[in-house]
């Protein structure tokens, strides 16, 4: 059954299994026509164009507090608690966040035509009041940056006074409509005033100039949002806080060049009163749709196509929060970011707090694609063709897809998080036929692949000690300053197009994009980045996490007057197993303290009798290294859990004793000058596999009381069982071969020898995989496959492909006992205890209960559940398709 466009689209992408709307990109599958969808800076490519004090921001930002205002001043000075809740009522409500002040794209790119040249522009002065610019050119394969015989950027004469919120520039299709020395135009507004600029090109010198057109200062409401008519040129329009919209025409005032005005413009006669809105609702911004007179408004909670071609502005609702149904909360979430899509105009985007919208005017309240972003506030949205993102590819194989297909940047300046959005239009496969219906119709759009993450920047690195190392920086500054302040942020950017990127190297053989940026130290820098198909983890050399002090921040290290006490562990048992030299770390202690004198024995003999008895009533076979055997499994089991049990039968009685104890035997630890006792886990007294995942947490503290009395419970493991192993070896004398044996080489024998085992006693998966180089393909035994067997076999193996490719094969795949299919057909129809569970999984089902009977009310409920759940199971293609794979008969 194949649904219309409007009902696939009601299914975000990332939040359902197997999403409608979504086209994989996938280098394995044969009618992949998308290509790869990720781009990764290049290691090495990063270079600094320039390093100006005029790039970076003002050093008058004040660090934000995160505590409140009470709290920061009883912390920070000797004020009572009691001041300063009265400084902190007199000042009102609390600072709001500063990632608004980072919402805008400080970097501005303006082509010059007919030539290898693009203007970039910026804020730049004492206060960010004047537009500063400089010239890019691509000369033999490198940048060159042209500026000013000072040694410094260019300037525009225009001082403006206020610090400039955004800069927006106008491209000119056709310079002969204009003078012929115009370029484009340009716009630059503050909180409450628009300065328009023609730019023009240079004289002998070849620098361009900032000519001023006018102003228009707004003295009882601020700016949210201005913009150009790509359509018209000359033509702008401003949106006020307060929903207010003017209309700008600059061709009357061109022919008037040299002049100052004070442009008035035209206000549109919207009036708002009728369209509901909450309290809480801001205007968000913004953008002309496909004609000169239509424009598309977006606020916090709604958007509009505001239509002025009559006298009386007509008003319609094109979108609003609720539309996502169950995907958005409307009460809580709210939109964040708007912008205009393709150069159609009539698609924009859309990003709440959960969702990222694409939105057709045309198809009013019903959303043409949705993604989940898991994103953090995002503030910002911009949209690239493909085609630009995967330019000077040297293959043609994806040249048709990188022609239709566009991306979605969404992400946020301050947070520094951003992810790539794919779509276009579905592509015909490899024999030619359309995966759908209407997939002839240029209106339809699929998500090509996931959403990706892109590192702006190139200084994130995905290696969990990079990770760990920016975790620990994050907690360095104070505690009311912004970890974002200390750190050297992407303030601007800009994605150069074919023509302008520097040439591909051999290794890009999908192509990629050049990307400059303005960081918040004053740099300014340019990267390669190449399209891939899968995120590079791998740390980068040329990655540097350390915070400093860019500007955003003016507290000084020096400042902070209260101690800072660190604690330090000494994991050196860790770090050698690590680095896979535990054996001889271990043997260093033991000769360290076989020099020392003997203590006394600290345990107690009647203790260790105990002790035993417990560890055999909990499934121990204390001391015998017997054949490894299944049968203790009772609920689906890893091969590491089989692993660990294996380790600990071939352990001494003495080291076991070490592992497990009672809490009597554990003594008091000093800890910040106070004695703390330990703890651990219980035991579980029913036969489990180690490490016992199905065991209960003690209830307790941290220390013993009257109350609380010292349990006589057996705990542990309180030393792990690859240090007990390792201990084994060397006390037993084993040979240095394998006691030298790093730990991954041990766990890939350990893990060969139980798969072995697990092939005579387990059916297995037979679906493909792609088997890791310490994995054993139980497709290989073809002897002992399901349909050649002459009986079940007790046991289960699969591979749970969620895992894949993050985690060890001893942890993704796990080993199941199996219904035995004919004890059920033998049970009484009339079964009232828990073996009615049996027979709606083929997995075999442990109960730790003592439910014996359930009456007839609780039957008629089971019944009515079963059913429904089997219906789900039939119509659930991965179940079914697991069922298929695995040979398992329901």
């Amino acid at each position: 059954m194949d649904f219309d466009q409007e009902w696939k689209s009601k299914f975000p992408i990332n939040t359902v299994f197997k999403s409608p709307l979504l086209l994989a990109s996938d280098p394995s599958s044969s009618n992949s026509q998308l290509g790869p969808l990720v781009f990764n800076p290049k290691p090495g490519s990063r270079t600094e164009l320039l390093s100006s004090p005029s790039l970076a921001p003002p050093p008058v930002l004040p660090p934000l507090p995160q505590l409140s205002l009470a709290r920061f001043l009883s912390t920070t000075s000797p004020v009572p608690p009691s001041a300063s809740s009265k400084i902190e009522a007199s000042f009102g409500p609390e600072q709001a966040d500063p990632a608004p002040g980072f919402a805008h794209n400080r970097l501005q790119f303006l082509r010059c035509p007919d030539s290898s040249e693009v203007i970039a522009f910026f804020p730049t002065g004492d206060n960010s009041d004047q537009i500063g610019f400089l010239i890019l050119s691509l000369e033999d394969g490198k940048f060159d940056v042209k500026i000013g015989e000072d040694g410094d950027v260019f300037r525009s004469k225009k001082r403006f006074y206020h610090s400039i919120v955004r800069i927006v520039v106008n491209s000119i299709p056709d310079s002969g409509k204009c003078m012929s020395s115009s370029v484009g135009y340009l716009l630059a507004y503050t909180m409450y005033s628009v300065h328009w600029f023609v730019v023009r090109r240079g004289g002998n010198s070849g620098v361009p100039v900032l000519v001023f057109l006018g102003s228009k200062v707004f003295k009882t409401c601020s700016i949210v949002h201005a913009c150009w008519s790509p359509e018209l040129p000359e033509l702008s329009v401003v949106l006020l806080e307060n929903g207010n919209i003017y209309l700008f025409d600059l061709e009357h005032i061109l022919h008037k060049v040299g002049l100052e005005h004070n442009l008035k413009g035209t206000q549109l006669r919207v009036l708002w009163n009728h369209t509901a809105s909450s309290k809480s609702a801001k205007w968000l911004g913004c953008e002309f749709s496909w004609h000169p007179k239509i424009l598309i408004v977006a606020r916090s909670d709604a958007v509009f196509l505001v239509d002025f071609r009559s006298e009386q502005c007509i008003i319609r609702c094109i979108a609003n929060i609720g539309m996502s149904g169950i995907y958005a909360s409307t009460e809580k979430d709210q939109f964040l970011a708007f912008s205009r899509a393709g150069s159609d105009g009539f698609h924009f985007a859309l990003a709440s707090n959960k969702l990222l919208l694409l939105c057709d005017t045309r198809k009013p309240l019903k959303p043409v694609l949705q993604w989940s972003h898991g994103l953090d506030r995002p503030c910002y949205i911009d949209m690239f063709k493909l085609s630009k993102l995967r330019s000077n590819s040297k293959q043609d194989t994806y040249e048709h897809a990188s022609k239709l297909g566009f991306c979605i940047l969404l992400g946020s300046l301050w947070n520094c998080e951003w992810s790539l959005f794919c779509y276009g239009p579905p592509l015909p496969d490899a024999r030619g036929s359309s995966p759908s219906k209407v997939s002839g119709i240029c209106d339809s759009f699929y998500a090509w692949g996931l959403p990706s993450e892109l590192s702006l920047s190139g200084r994130e690195c995905g290696s969990g000690s990079c990770l760990l190392q920016e975790e620990f920086l994050k907690k360095s500054p104070p505690q009311w300053v912004d970890w974002q302040r200390k750190r050297d942020l992407v303030l601007g950017f800009g994605i150069l197009g074919s023509d302008l990127s520097s040439p591909a190297s051999d290794d890009d053989e999908y192509g990629g994009f050049t990307l400059i940026r303005l960081m918040s130290s004053g740099k300014l820098e340019y990267q390669r980045y190449s399209a891939s198909w899968d995120v590079e983890r791998s740390c980068q050399k040329d990655v540097n996490l350390s915070f400093m002090d860019n500007g955003l921040c003016s507290v000084v290290e020096d400042d902070y007057k209260f101690p800072k006490r660190f604690k330090y562990l000494k994991l050196d048992y860790l770090y050698s197993f690590l680095k896979g030299n535990l054996a001889s770390v271990v043997e260093a202690k033991i000769e360290k303290t076989s020099s020392c004198p003997k203590e006394k024995e600290s345990f107690d003999p009647a203790c260790h009798v105990a002790l035993c008895k417990m560890l055999k009533s909990s499934g121990f076979q204390l001391g015998s290294p017997s054949a490894l055997s299944f049968d203790d499994i009772r609920s689906p089991t890893t091969i590491g859990e089989i692993i660990s049990r294996k380790k600990c039968a071939g352990l001494s009685t003495e080291l076991l004793l070490l592992a497990f104890s009672g809490y009597s035997e554990f003594l008091e630890v000093l800890l910040d000058q106070k004695k703390v006792s330990l703890e651990f886990l219980v035991v579980p007294e029913t036969v489990q596999l180690q490490p016992f995942v199905l065991r209960e947490p003690s209830f307790r503290s941290n220390k013993w009381s009257n109350k609380v009395h010292r349990s006589d419970a057996l705990v542990g493991p309180v030393l792990p069982v690859p240090f007990l192993s390792t201990l084994h070896r060397v006390r037993d004398g084993s040979s240095e071969a394998s006691v030298e044996l790093s730990s991954e080489a041990e766990l890939s024998l350990q893990f060969g020898e139980v798969m072995q085992v697990a092939t005579k006693v387990a059916m297995s998966d037979s679906g493909p995989e792609a088997h890791d180089e310490r994995a054993i393909s139980l497709a290989d035994d073809r002897e002992e496959t399901w349909t050649a067997s002459q009986q079940e076999k007790p046991f289960f193996l699969y591979h749970v492909g969620s895992f894949k490719p993050y985690a060890h094969p001893v942890c993704s795949h796990m080993v199941s006992k199996v219904v035995d299919s004919k004890a059920i057909s033998t049970k009484s129809t009339d079964a009232t205890g828990l073996e009615i569970f049996d027979d709606i999984c083929p997995i075999k089902m442990m109960f730790n209960s003592s439910q014996q009977d359930f009456g007839s009310t609780e039957l008629t409920i089971y019944n009515i559940l079963k059913g429904q759940y089997l219906k789900r199971q039939e119509s659930f293609d991965p179940y079914q398709d697991f069922l298929s794979r695995c040979k398992l008969q329901k």
